[in-house]
């Protein structure tokens, strides 16, 4: 039995290449958005840290003052941050919808591929064993 060709080999490497791409391109994304929420991590232990500082004992109202404009400047720092959280996260959602997109073309010339290799082993099946079944009856015919 020769080795079965699917005639759209290179349209499937192309989609392939394509999810792949899409893929990496959604990761990209991904990582943009959690280093953001990282930061917002980093910044709450940031305020955090800084009020137990404001309460201390040798603060004075110049240090208080200086911690209370650090903590407000971390609070606008916070907000920066979850408004490009908001808009990384549709950037997230456009590239998840583009990856699925993509996955979903592939998937369909994959499952086109499986099915035509099921036929095509299906007949070459069919045509051996009416090969072997004209073997067989012609040696039987010699023998007589």
């Amino acid at each position: 039995m020769k080795a079965f060709a699917f005639k759209l080999e290179k349209l499937l490497k192309l989609r392939r290449y394509r999810e792949q791409e899409t893929e990496i391109s959604l990761g990209r994304e991904t990582g943009r958005l959690s280093a953001i929420e990282a930061r917002i991590k980093l910044i709450a232990g940031e305020k955090k840290a800084a009020a137990a500082e404001r309460f201390a004992k040798n603060n004075g109202a110049r240090d208080i003052i200086t911690i209370d404009n650090y903590m407000l400047r971390l609070e606008q720092t916070k907000e920066n941050l979850l408004q490009a959280a908001a808009k990384q996260e549709l950037l997230v959602e456009e590239a998840r919808a583009v990856f699925l997109e993509a996955s979903r073309e592939r998937k369909i010339i994959d499952k086109l591929k499986d099915r035509r290799a099921a036929e095509y082993r299906a007949f070459y099946l069919r045509e051996e064993t009416k090969t072997i079944d004209d073997i067989s009856s012609s040696s039987r015919q010699r023998n007589y």
